[in-house]
């Protein structure tokens, strides 16, 4: 559940800018500022039906857009290797297959960062 979550919050902090202002509204009063169905639909004047239904289409938009761009994946796989990275820079002494691996971790984060 809390790794869905931070999923979400990712997700909405890269794509917001491709979504609706209502929208970024609805889905920062619901996942930042914890804001019940409820509340929403009295901030808005709509039913607690839209506002549901605006949150799915929301992310729905959301999730359709890292399909296309896959912006979140790219995110997620530098930080792996960035983390492998930091793993390998923690030994006192790097021998040459660490110091090979840190090469292909620099290539790929540039060639990743290229694109």
């Amino acid at each position: 559940m809390l790794d869905q979550l931070n999923r979400i919050n990712l997700l909405y902090d890269i794509y917001a800018p491709l979504l609706t202002e209502r929208q970024q509204e609805v889905l920062q009063l619901y996942f930042y500022d914890n804001y019940s169905l409820g509340e929403i639909a009295l901030e808005y004047s709509i039913s607690r039906q839209a506002v549901y239904d605006l949150i799915r289409r929301a992310l729905g938009s959301i999730e359709k857009f890292e399909q296309k761009l896959g912006l979140y994946r790219l995110f997620n796989d530098q930080q792996d290797l960035l983390a492998e990275a930091d793993r390998l820079l923690d030994n006192e002494k790097l021998d040459s297959e660490d110091l090979e691996r840190m090469k292909n971790i620099v290539s790929a984060l540039r060639s990743s960062s290229e694109r």
